[in-house]
């Protein structure tokens, strides 16, 4: 059972559940999870600084080729064909855009409020960036993650509700159970 889910790439748009699903898989299989967000920025307190192109590739090579891992994010350009490739399960979540439209607007108000830890500082233009880049995903992002997921069949599951999520984790810490 490890070894079918040792090595996990979730991807899907902003607010579809990507960092909650990355962790929550993290404590249950006791993998590193990794943001690919963290792979394209270097955080800084005086602000954030956008990595190279190879600093992205050294980074990502140097998580890939490990022996378990757990990587999430939106990308899914040819930078992170990789973590595509070498991956035991890709998993796009893919809930309704009115449901990631309502979870930004909350990420957003909590981090404001310092509810919820924020890796970036939650200005009103991220958060107006946030619902176009949703309505990006939806109209080309979603078609580019099936295109280059669909290379992988055997190891794709396209979850599009929170039930079939909900069943998705379930099972896996029901196999989880299993082995111990």
């Amino acid at each position: 059972m490890e070894e079918e889910f040792a090595r996990i790439h979730i991807v899907g748009s902003v607010g579809s559940g990507k960092s909650t699903l990355g962790k929550r898989l993290s404590c249950i299989l006791e993998v590193p999870c990794y943001s690919l967000d963290d792979l394209c920025w270097e955080r800084n307190a005086n602000g954030d600084r956008r990595r190279t192109e190879e600093e992205r590739h050294t980074l990502l090579r140097s998580i890939v080729y490990k022996e378990k891992w757990i990587i999430e994010g939106v990308h899914n350009e040819e930078w992170v064909y990789d973590a595509f490739k070498e991956s035991d399960v890709i998993i796009f979540l893919d809930l309704p855009f009115h449901l990631r439209t309502w979870r930004i607007s909350k990420r957003f108000f909590l981090q404001v409020l310092r509810v919820e830890k924020s890796a970036y500082k939650p200005t009103l233009q991220i958060f107006l960036n946030m619902f176009k880049w949703n309505r990006q995903f939806e109209n080309r992002g979603k078609s580019n993650i099936i295109k280059v997921a669909g290379r992988y069949q055997d190891k794709f599951f396209h979850l599009s509700s929170k039930k079939e999520l909900q069943r998705f984790v379930q099972n896996i810490g029901q196999k989880k159970r299993n082995v111990l």
